[in-house]
Parts: structure tokens; C-alpha cells; sequence
């Protein structure tokens, strides 16, 4: 095991480093896993990058998503799977100060849209409530802020998600099971949830032991890994002459 000085010359050096390393898996932040990828000849497993959605359906049942919501945000704010943007059936707006109201407890700041910032602006706290503009989604924002997304159908939202999403966590909170089902297929992502916390993202959750990290990627490994996925195979072949014939 070696550790390497801290600088992008001798980073550079190890990406490169093709006849000696199999793979980099880089862990922190988005500007560094940029760099690894943009810049590595070595195989690369991205991980790291969580912007995780949580849609409550119109046939959302209200007890289940303020507990799930709230759960998602507010459990570890700093980590991956963490909750960065709520979307929101517009038949269910009025759901919406209960869910907020459990938020406010913990200090979230909220950016909502048009239509959700009108729903709770008169009781959320002034301080704690901003309206949402195109900064606020696909943020990973790993600190108690959150956006807040209003549609009109399951397919907006889904819309929503995959060209938000960084492909990690998904959830749907909904009692459809027709609804469940379009969203599990339609959505993008290494994990997608029904009624359940993205929180629940993580390789000793998932049984794999410790995690190396979350690959956001779709080849080979994706979502938690642990030592398992991290490992190859190679054919043995035993003969005795065989050839093959033309």
C-alpha cells in the first residue's frame, strides 16, 4: 500500500498508471470525480454523486410519506443517499404543510416552486422558505436544504427525475401498484424505492458488508458494492487434446 502526495500532478500520474492499476474508484466530490474520469486511462467506477428524488403520487398514502420524507432528509444530511428534491402530485399540494411542518423541526431550508411555495408560505418559517429556480434542482446539496417540485402526472415526475438525477437513489410513495410498477421501469437509477427512505441506499443495509462505494454507473457494478463486486473471474479449461473443428 502506497500514499500518494495530495497534489493533481501525482494523481495524474496514478490515473495513467495502466501496467500497474486495475481500477480507481474515486471517493469526495463531484469536481474530483469529474477529474478522474476526464482525465484516466485506467478503468474508473464512478461513485459518490446522490441528487435523490422522492415523488409523492396522487394516490400517495399522506402518514407513510411525511415519515418517509422526513427520514430521507433529515437522517444524515452530509451522505449520498440523502433526499435533495421532493416532487409532488399537484392533487396532493395539501399534504404539503404537514410534510413541511415535520421539516421545519429540523431547521430544512425549503426551495420550492410556484405552486408549493404559495401552499406553505404562510405557515413555513419566512426564513426557512425560498422560491426554487433552475439552481435548485440537481443539486446534491449534503446539508438541511431541500427542493420542493410540483407536476401534474406520474410521467412529469419521471421526466423530472431523469434529467435531474445522477442515477443513485429513487423513491415513489404511492398505493397504485400500476403507478409503482411505471416508475420502477421508466426511472434510471442503481436503486429505486416504493413507500421506503432512499436512506436505506448502502452496502451493509443491502447485506454485502462493507461498502467500497455506490457506482452510479451501469457496467459492471451498480449501486452499493462491497469486496464481491470489486472482484473478476477467469476461465480454466482442462483438455486433452481437443480441437476445434472448422
Amino acid at each position: 500500500m502506497s500514499l500518494l502526495p495530495a497534489g493533481r500532478e501525482e494523481t495524474n500520474e496514478m490515473l495513467r498508471a495502466t501496467n500497474y492499476i486495475d481500477l480507481i474508484i474515486p471517493r469526495g466530490s463531484q469536481s474530483l470525480i469529474n477529474f478522474v474520469r476526464e482525465n484516466a486511462t485506467v478503468p474508473v467506477i464512478e461513485t459518490g454523486a446522490g441528487i435523490c428524488h422522492t415523488y409523492f403520487d396522487k394516490f400517495g398514502d399522506a402518514e407513510k410519506g411525511c415519515e418517509i420524507i422526513f427520514n430521507a432528509k433529515t437522517r444524515r444530511v452530509s451522505v449520498c443517499n440523502a433526499l435533495d428534491c421532493l416532487i409532488i402530485h399537484e392533487s396532493r399540494l395539501d399534504e404539503l404543510p404537514d410534510f413541511a411542518k415535520k421539516l421545519a423541526e429540523e431547521k430544512v431550508l425549503i426551495y420550492a416552486d410556484e405552486k408549493s411555495y404559495k401552499k406553505i408560505k404562510n405557515s413555513y418559517p419566512e426564513n426557512l422558505l425560498l422560491p426554487a429556480d433552475e439552481q435548485s434542482f440537481g443539486t446534491e446539496f449534503l446539508s438541511m436544504k431541500m427542493a420542493v417540485k410540483t407536476v401534474d402526472c406520474i410521467y412529469d415526475a419521471i421526466e423530472h427525475i431523469n434529467k435531474y438525477s445522477s442515477k443513485h437513489s429513487e423513491a415513489i410513495i404511492s398505493e397504485d401498484r400500476e403507478r409503482i410498477e411505471i416508475f420502477r421501469k421508466m426511472v434510471d437509477a442503481a436503486a429505486v424505492y416504493s413507500n421506503a427512505s432512499t436512506a436505506f441506499t448502502d452496502g451493509a443495509q443491502f447485506g454485502l458488508g462493507a461498502e467500497i462505494g455506490i457506482s452510479t454507473q451501469k457496467l459492471h457494478a451498480r449501486g452499493p458494492m462491497a469486496l464481491e463486486e470489486l472482484t473478476s473471474y477467469k476461465w480454466i479449461v482442462e483438455g486433452n487434446g481437443q480441437v476445434r473443428a472448422k
